[in-house]
């Protein structure tokens, strides 16, 4: 199949590392935008982008014939502090895309800017790849029928596992073939769970040294209050009943409230603490459950796992880098590959 044309919107660690790895997929970056501003390409094959009328090149600094942007200068400009361009953050809806990436930060409620992007998009008949968690889990019945309505296709696999193939799984196995998909999907709360339970250390101190090593952000409240995780299985119980949930709907308990206590008493009976979630066509759930210590679900560190109970093919498990730029950016990147061509 013929490679796509991408207009990227977000240059965090995702965003950028799709653009810098389209090329080896074989698509081309025809835009990336931050929230100040945009590189983009134009119409004559030059990089409008920094408006500096220099035709693109790729990462050998050769120019090319395409239409692609210079990507390593607009991150180049980002880690200057510097918008990624010097065009307007919604120009890149104007260049001849194909795909838009939707890889802007999650946002609550309304789920914009996330939402306007891929409404925008549909409405142009574009396709659509999300790894923004927010249009899927807040709005999902809204984006569906905006996607009916449209030539374009909307896929969001990043949204759920990071690397891991949780969607195309349950695609593979069809929605109504599976009856439940249950795991651990936030690798903070999991690093905190695992080592407090191997290290015999408090809450606070593994946290804490979580904050340190970049496992945990400034503010980890969204990952160990249980948000990000309810989020993820809120996406799963929608792509099982075909719409129908918001975070709202989720049964949510974070890992906050559990002791060092808790995790000894535990391993005295083989078992172990994770923050596990389920979502079914009934609904969702997320909270510290206990698990066997050696079974499936007592993953470590920042790992991910995702169990799916199965009709026909019984119990199976997915296990993964459940983040990261790089990581995430393979999963937008198959999904922009399973696209049509327009």
């Amino acid at each position: 199949m013929a490679g796509h044309r991408l207009a990227i919107a977000g240059a965090g660690s995702v965003g950028r590392s799709v653009a810098e790895l389209a090329g080896e997929y074989g698509h081309e970056v025809v835009g990336i935008a931050d929230s100040t501003g945009a590189m983009v390409a134009d119409s004559t094959g030059g990089a409008s982008a920094a408006s500096s009328g220099e035709a693109a090149a790729d990462s050998s600094g050769t120019t090319t014939g395409d239409i692609s942007i210079d990507v390593a200068s607009a991150l180049a400009r980002k880690d200057r502090g510097e918008p990624v361009g010097d065009t307007a953050p919604e120009t890149i809806f104007e260049v001849d895309y194909d795909v838009l990436v939707e890889a802007t930060p999650t946002t609550l409620g309304d789920a914009e800017p996330g939402f306007g992007h891929a409404s925008r998009a549909l409405a142009a008949d574009r396709h659509v790849v999300l790894a923004n968690k927010g249009p899927v889990a807040e709005r999902y019945d809204e984006l569906q029928r905006l996607a009916g309505a449209s030539a374009g296709c909307v896929r969001f696999e990043a949204t759920v596992g990071g690397a891991i193939p949780v969607l195309s799984t349950i695609e593979d196995l069809t929605p109504d073939a599976v009856t439940a998909v249950r795991g651990v999907l936030n690798g903070t709360a999991n690093f905190v769970l695992s080592r407090m339970a191997t290290e015999g250390l408090d809450y606070e101190h593994v946290l804490a040294e979580a904050q340190d090593m970049g496992v945990a952000e400034a503010d980890p409240s969204f990952d160990v209050d249980g948000t990000d995780a309810a989020l993820k299985f809120v996406i799963l119980a929608n792509v099982l009943a075909d719409g129908g949930f918001s975070l709202e709907d989720a049964d949510v308990t974070g890992i906050e409230g559990v002791p060092r206590s808790a995790l000894e008493l535990a391993a005295e009976d083989g078992q172990t603490i994770r923050l596990v979630g389920e979502a079914t066509r009934e609904g969702v759930s997320v909270g510290p459950r206990l698990v066997p210590e050696h079974g499936p679900l007592a993953v470590s560190g920042t790992r991910n796992i995702v169990q799916f109970e199965t009709e026909h093919a019984g119990t199976l498990h997915n296990s993964g880098a459940g983040a990261g730029g790089p990581e995430t950016a393979t999963a937008v990147l198959a999904d922009v590959g399973r696209l049509p061509s327009r």
